[in-house]
């Protein structure tokens, strides 16, 4: 598993590779919180790698995007596979987040 921090104009792009899980999910997080200590408040995850997210990443989205939302930030997903999508759906994450089909539909208009 390994996470790419980029910068695509003023958001900062988290590249998922692999799965998210109890394994490395505080991994992300420090990762993510370390931004946003920097000053950063526009983030995109995306998951274009990745095929599988246990109860423990979907926590620790969660508890990211409302560290980010106090900060006035905002925190985007992209590119689900199939199943990723049906997660969010039945766990109703898919309010919560704003989910794109691609990782440009999720850096338009932040």
């Amino acid at each position: 598993m390994a996470f790419q921090v980029n910068r695509e104009g003023d958001v900062v792009v988290i590249d998922v590779d692999g799965q998210l899980i109890v394994g490395n999910r505080q991994e992300l997080k420090q990762t993510i919180l370390d931004q946003v200590e920097s000053g950063e408040r526009k983030f995109l995850v995306d998951f274009t790698h990745t095929g599988y997210i246990d109860s423990s990443g979907l926590g620790v989205l969660v508890s990211l995007s409302k560290k980010i939302r106090e900060q006035g930030g905002e925190l985007r997903l992209s590119t689900l596979n199939e199943d990723l999508r049906t997660l969010f759906e039945l766990t109703k994450l898919d309010t919560l987040f704003r989910i794109a089909d691609s990782r440009e539909e999720g850096l338009k208009g932040f």
